[in-house]
């Protein structure tokens, strides 16, 4: 019997009717530019994304040098060379200082909804503000939106057409609820499997991260809504992310970490945010080698550079360099700018320059127009549908053994985990969005099975303080405080044995007024620095019933501790609970998960890791208990599926146990539904990983060399180079856990007849054959890998990803595919022309279901045209 694949369009799909012809004119305009200067056809890129190929590049401007504009005169032309708008200039003319000055900063919102950011307009001159947006997975503000899966399962479709359609619904809803600028896509590579922010990016690939990318901004601004990709550049972890400075040579900094930007301005992307971090020991937001060198000069950028938040750190230096807006407020481009013009620190026609970048992408996308394109309304229905479609088609089958997998109906099942019971939705921080709804995978399996049951496992929240082990007697499980007054307690807590305890606090006050609670001491849950407070995770920080919640872990002793709790009222009133997690209440979570699982037919067990801006991990294992929770339960029950909530790779000690592991990632407000479609075997596991799960914290590229992550005294170094990612597994000959790009099917796939052959742009055409031998309709992703040049000096990886195709077929279909490998991707960056080099001769390629199953083997000569 055929099943459903659940997969919609294929990749390589044409863009949705109705998308902004402005920015597609910018992106051809752009093409022509770049191809003209390289020497290379003007339809370069017309294969489209998903077939390796990515916009050419000019090669007139070396990073490192200094770019002539710095300090020059504006001149009236638009952000890209080409002459402004009348609109703009007649605006510009009419501009008090204090008006331009104002449109380059951002300022309080005197109608927020929650968003991130706001940029007055000049009501005088009819210029409107400017609204600005997280969202990532969905718009971020504090109304309800369409809560999509994180980006990184997205990107595990492989499946620009996709990426298309969910930029579609973000731009829809972001301009339905009000707003003028996404904050997003962000495409910093996953360079290191620990950073906090891996889940609101795409890859460890450039490739596949710069096809993604510009599917997702044309997207976007198809629906009106500006795109701002981002963090621009070498942002990619979240550790000391403010003041590390990053050094990268050349040309990896080219050929992998600016590959997938340089794709987004080819996209036509209406704004860039400058990164946190420094790079060779400049603040990006001040550093001119990128934000004009390259950004402006190499790549022909027309649109506006904006910081990230409070991330801007001078005034003069920053506007030279070319950062036009700093956000969220004027600490550097308010009053501090009139006065350095005031004075001739600064020139106004550099104001004038970044003011007409501004003016310059309103008016491109309608908003300075008398009247401005109408706000659609939220189309909650369709935005559903999408971010069922992306959870089922990113969703990533690991192991099946046994045939554990597809359940069968009809069977009794024991859903074991917190996040079965409640939905881990998406990653915290700037990721957070307020879904529409969101099901429990418990509901959704119970629809499907005979009988089910439910476990804990694995407490999130904790359990109250035992009564008899605190002095004067207490209960913690809930104390309400008046508004004015203040609750004190001031007592013992006695612990029986030498144990590990994680003390929960649940409030409901704002951070600053959540009650202190002292052992010995120690205060328990300090404010900590900055926007981390506020950048907390999508499931651990926030309590079913709203209450925020922070935890401590200590290693306690034995005998009798001081407790004190004081609780502050404020003016409204505050409810807040104390309550504990230890080694005897995880023993007995545990043994309760083991006594379901032995009544059970079938476990899915859900695993978790809460992952959120401003902080990294410090481990791949799983938080918490749960490793040693799904050794037991599989013990009890070897037809154990895990389903990994994780926002990137773990590492599983308990794999070789367990009947199947199935990674959906943060799934968005339909993964109960689409989990479940999956386990069930209404749909094919479609997604590949787009990222290599180490086998363990000590084998990664990063690990055991504190100089290539963390850092170093405040210095961090890319010593890795051009081998990141699946690359430095096939240099070092590391076996990890799971390969780039696998995941499996419930359905075989043979793939023959592999040919390649030169074309006249310099690539190569990659042609195969995929045939479905199975009993069952399925999906495969076929992945082109391609060797070496022998023509190049240059150290080169053992192979890169060249083109994928995903591709559902009927239960024994047949069907020839050509792959298009761009002359880029056979390309090399030579630092010493500072300039793209064509990788010639003789190239060996690889076809294959992953980076670490490679089939079939030819090769082509490659004629060369970077």
């Amino acid at each position: 019997m055929a099943h459903s694949a659940c997969v919609q369009t294929p990749n390589g799909s044409r863009p949705p009717a109705g998308a902004d012809p402005v920015s597609r004119r910018g992106a051809l305009r752009l093409l022509a530019a770049t191809a003209a200067a390289a020497g290379l056809p003007e339809t370069a890129h017309a294969a489209g994304p998903g077939t390796g190929t990515d916009a050419a590049t000019s090669t007139d401007t070396v990073p490192g040098a200094k770019t002539g504009t710095e300090s020059g005169p504006a001149t009236a032309t638009g952000p890209g060379g080409s002459p402004a708008p009348p609109r703009v200039e007649a605006l510009l003319a009419r501009l008090t200082l204090t008006e331009k000055v104002s449109l380059l900063h951002g300022a309080p919102d005197p109608r927020p909804l929650g968003q991130a950011g706001h940029v007055p307009g000049v009501p005088r001159l009819g210029i409107p503000p400017l609204r600005l947006a997280d969202g990532p997975a969905g718009v971020r503000v504090t109304a309800r939106a369409t809560a999509l899966p994180a980006p990184v399962l997205l990107a595990a479709a492989f499946d620009p057409g996709l990426a298309r359609r969910y930029g579609r619904v973000i731009g829809r809803e972001g301009r339905a609820l009000g707003q003028d600028v996404l904050l997003s896509p962000m495409v910093n590579l996953i360079r290191t499997p620990y950073a906090g922010r891996n889940f609101e990016t795409f890859a460890e690939d450039p490739l596949l991260s710069a096809d993604l990318v510009a599917a997702e901004i044309e997207g976007v601004q198809g629906e009106g809504l500006i795109a701002t990709v981002k963090h621009f550049a070498l942002n990619n972890q979240e550790q000391d992310r403010e003041t590390i400075d990053v050094r990268v040579d050349e040309r990896t900094l080219h050929e992998v970490y600016l590959r997938a930007f340089e794709a987004a301005v080819a996209a036509g992307t209406g704004a860039v945010m400058a990164a946190y971090n420094k790079v060779a020991g400049t603040h990006a937001g001040e550093n001119a080698d990128l934000l004009t060198g390259v950004l402006r000069e190499r790549w022909g950028f027309d649109g506006l550079v904006m910081s990230d938040w409070s991330a801007t750190h001078s005034t003069a230096p920053a506007l030279a360099a070319g950062l036009d807006l700093e956000m969220p407020d004027g600490t550097h481009y308010g009053d501090p700018l009139v006065r350095a013009v005031t004075d001739g620190t600064v020139p106004e026609a550099h104001v004038d320059r970044a003011v007409r970048r501004v003016l310059t992408v309103m008016d491109r996308f309608g908003l300075l127009d008398p009247a401005p394109p109408a706000r659609p309304a939220r189309d909650a229905a369709a935005g559903a549908a999408v971010a069922r479609e992306v959870a089922e088609a990113g969703a990533t089958l690991l192991r099946n053994a046994h045939g554990t997998l597809p359940l069968a109906p009809g069977r009794r099942v024991a859903v074991i985990g917190p996040t079965g019971a409640r939905p881990l939705v998406g990653g915290g921080g700037s990721a957070h969005v307020v879904p529409d709804r969101a099901a429990r995978p418990l509901d959704a399996i119970g629809a499907r099975a005979a009988e089910v049951t439910y476990a804990l496992g694995e407490d999130v929240y904790g359990k109250p303080l035992p009564a008899d082990a605190l002095h004067p007697a207490l209960d913690t499980g809930e104390r309400h405080v008046p508004a004015g007054r203040t609750w004190t307690y001031d007592g013992t807590l006695t612990v029986p044995e030498d144990d590990e305890w994680t003390f929960v606090l649940h409030y409901s006050a704002e951070p600053t007024g959540r009650p202190e609670v002292r052992l010995g001491a120690e205060n328990l849950f300090p404010l900590a620095p900055g926007y981390t407070e506020y950048f907390a995770g999508g499931l651990v920080t926030a309590a079913p019933d709203g209450l925020a919640v922070r935890r401590r872990t200590l290693r306690l002793t034995a005998g009798r501790h001081r407790l004190r709790i004081t609780a502050p009222g404020g003016g409204s009133g505050q409810t807040f609970r104390l309550r504990r997690i230890t080694g005897a209440t995880r023993a007995a979570d545990v043994a309760e998960a083991v006594r379901a699982a032995r009544a059970a037919d079938d476990v899915v067990l859900f695993a978790y890791e809460d992952a959120t801006e401003g902080q990294d991990r410090t481990t791949l294992a799983l938080p918490g208990n749960q490793d040693r929770l799904i050794e037991a339960v599989a013990r009890a029950n070897p037809r154990t599926t895990v389903v990994l909530n994780t926002s990137s790779a773990v590492t599983m000690p308990w794999l070789a146990a367990t009947g199947a592991v199935l990674q959906m990632h943060y799934p968005g407000q339909e993964g109960a539904a689409a989990t479940a479609a999956v386990l069930y075997g209404a749909c094919d596991p479609g997604g590949r990983l787009t990222q290599t799960y180490p086998a363990a914290d000590d084998r990664h590229p990063v690990a055991g060399d504190p100089l290539r992550y963390p850092g170093v005294a405040g210095t961090e170094e890319y010593g890795e180079g051009v081998h990141t990612g699946h690359r430095w597994y096939d240099a070092r000959g590391v076996r990890p856990l799971f390969p780039f790009g696998h995941g499996l099917s419930y359905t075989s796939f043979v793939f023959t007849r592999l040919r390649a052959r030169p074309v006249g742009d310099g690539g190569l055409d990659v042609s195969f054959t995929v045939r479905n031998t199975g009993r069952r309709d399925g999906v495969t992703v076929p992945q082109v890998y391609v060797g070496p040049s022998p023509d190049l000096t240059l150290d080169q990886p053992v192979r890169v990803l060249a083109g994928y195709r995903r591709l559902a077929l009927r239960a024994g279909e047949r069907r020839r595919v050509t792959v298009r490998v761009a002359a880029r991707t056979l390309s090399s960056w030579d630092a010493r022309r500072h300039a793209w080099v064509p990788g010639t001769g003789r190239r060996t390629v690889w076809l294959g279901a992953s980076s670490g199953d490679l089939r079939l083997r030819t090769s082509a000569e490659a004629a060369g045209s970077a």
